[in-house]
């Protein structure tokens, strides 16, 4: 007989955040008064679906310690000098806590606007899927490409723009980052699946899930923050 899988997330938040050019990482700058990473980790504990979520930092993160984390949600200070480093290492940390066929939902820390029903709506289209399965959003605008020194118009039929949560099992996660023959082109989990060949569900997100990059974008992840307390 099949057991149930939990899910898990987990949250790489080792970065700097170099391009936001602030003070402290881009993580914890403040959306509304809280912490961006405390907006992130909500979103998962509010979800019925989640059994715990762990967010990864550097050993010597000296910020994650300052901010007020909800329930069941633990800290793990094993992050690496890349993204892939951290999640590795987080999953390696869980080893005996969380069983092959239980679903890791990785999500960005510069994800604010993650919500419960993005979760749930991920959980249940992607299902039993083998493959797992992450959000996304098709391309709706004209793509230009540069490649070869000459302006050229791609066709958009087919292109998404991926998001996270990103959700595998734990097994199929850990071989795929453990065996990836060149880290620099793993550009997120989902490619590092597909170089198994593999083809990972993709399940339409929202806007709302925009990541965190430039200080522009922290106005745009507060207005839809305030939307959500209204």
């Amino acid at each position: 007989m099949t057991e149930t899988p939990r899910y898990i997330a987990l949250i790489p938040a080792a970065g700097v955040g170099a391009r936001m050019a602030a003070a402290s990482p881009k993580q914890y700058l403040p959306l509304l008064g809280k912490p961006m990473l405390q907006h992130t980790a909500a979103a998962f504990a509010a979800s019925e679906l989640v059994a715990h979520t762990y967010i990864v930092v550097s050993p010597d993160d000296g910020y994650v310690g300052a901010i007020t984390l909800p329930p069941r949600v633990t800290v793990l200070r094993c992050g690496g000098a890349t993204r892939m480093d951290s999640i590795l290492n987080g999953l390696r940390a869980l080893a005996g806590q969380v069983g092959d066929q239980d679903m890791v939902l990785v999500h960005d820390a510069a994800r604010p606007g993650l919500t419960p029903a993005l979760i749930r709506k991920l959980i249940g289209e992607v299902g039993n899927n083998p493959a797992g399965g992450l959000l996304a959003l098709p391309v709706v605008d004209t793509v230009k490409t540069t490649r070869g020194g000459k302006v050229q118009t791609t066709p958009r039929d087919g292109l998404w723009l991926a998001q996270t949560p990103q959700m595998f099992s734990y097994e199929l996660l850990l071989r795929a980052l453990g065996s990836a023959p060149d880290p620099n082109a793993i550009t997120d989990d989902a490619s590092a699946v597909e170089m198994l060949g593999l083809s990972p569900q993709l399940v339409e997100g929202h806007p709302r899930n925009l990541k965190v990059t430039l200080p522009s974008d922290i106005r745009i992840a507060e207005m839809y923050l305030k939307e959500e307390e209204q």
